[in-house]
């Protein structure tokens, strides 16, 4: 009888352990969060919306095939203690942009098309500014995964710098040769967007343009010189910010970076959700916290305007762990 008895005390201390922290999108987490009084604060982000709903965002594979990594010699290099690139380069619009997947865990793609948008201006100097379409890579590139399913960030970057990358802007844009098709949906409290329910098949792989677009879909190519690994040394991280622009990162998502509203996020409570992609930009320090800036691919109602700012140096949830770029063709 002792046995089963210990059996049973262990199983309550196991399930009470579990649901030790509250459901994720309720005001009890933004509480606990809150009361914690850690780097960071919570707020309500996401609203009437189903937990699978959620889970799709998170559509990165992790620890996937791997690009060769290139570094920087850091040895004697000086870096600013704060770094943002929209004050760096003012005349490219694509780093202010915040966009929208969906409900499609195409997150993969987005880090990749945003940060790829940013380097095309960032190497011309600002003459060149334009969106590369994560339509196009979302629906055309099959070694990148499983589509809206889950995808690699690494081959992403490997498919621009092989097949090409047409432009694209937003849902309903009508920017470039393959705008997002699928519609932004709305998980904020009081907004206009339809609800967000279920997860979106993958679109058809369409290598044409919208009417009226020209040039012709295979003539707005735009193809990458390089992709490579970022070895993940923090100095390393931020030589490649500073000198070449956006990176896409890869990280662990867990249930209270759903609520994240303002300040310096690290992992405080909740289970995890899945891998996730972002576009990281800059870097800097918060009340002694150091952080990385990056953009959320989940629109400007989420977040501190769809940016956020993430633990730095430590590796906080894989941040440092998986960040993948690429050079474009001079």
């Amino acid at each position: 009888m002792q046995p089963l008895f210990l059996l049973c005390v262990a199983v309550t201390v196991s399930v009470s352990w579990a649901r030790s922290h509250p459901d994720p999108l309720s005001s009890e987490m933004i509480n606990f969060i809150n009361k914690a009084n850690t780097t960071w604060r919570a707020g309500v982000n996401f609203h009437n919306v189903d937990m699978s709903y959620v889970k799709g965002l998170c559509g990165t594979i992790l620890r996937g095939p791997k690009l060769q990594e290139v570094g920087h010699d850091v040895e004697g290099i000086q870096l600013p203690d704060s770094f943002d690139p929209r004050q760096q380069w003012p005349n490219c619009p694509t780093l202010q942009q915040i966009r929208d997947q969906g409900n499609c865990g195409s997150c993969w793609a987005f880090g990749a098309a945003e940060a790829i948008s940013d380097r095309l201006c960032i190497q011309s100097g600002g003459k060149v500014s334009l969106e590369i379409s994560a339509e196009d890579l979302l629906t055309c590139c099959d070694e990148c995964g499983m589509g809206c399913f889950g995808g690699y960030p690494s081959a992403a970057w490997d498919f621009w710098t092989s097949k090409g990358l047409v432009t694209g802007g937003l849902y309903g844009s009508n920017i470039g040769c393959r705008p997002y098709s699928i519609a932004p949906c709305e998980h904020h409290v009081n907004g206009t967007r339809p609800p967000c329910q279920g997860e979106q098949d993958t679109p058809d792989c369409v290598q044409q343009c919208i009417d009226g677009y020209s040039p012709s879909y295979p003539k707005d190519k735009h193809l990458g010189k390089r992709s490579y690994s970022v070895p993940s040394q923090q100095e390393q991280i931020m030589t490649e910010l500073y000198k070449n622009g956006p990176v896409e990162a890869a990280f662990t998502v867990y249930e209270d970076f759903l609520q994240y509203k303002t300040g310096v996020y690290q992992h405080v409570t909740g289970e995890e959700l899945g891998g996730h992609a972002i576009k990281l930009l800059g870097w800097g320090e918060e009340n002694g916290t150091p952080y990385w800036l990056a953009a959320n691919s989940w629109n400007s109602d989420w977040g501190d305007k769809g940016f956020f700012k993430i633990k730095r140096g430590s590796d906080e949830c894989g941040i440092e762990s998986e960040v993948v770029a690429g050079s474009p063709l001079n």
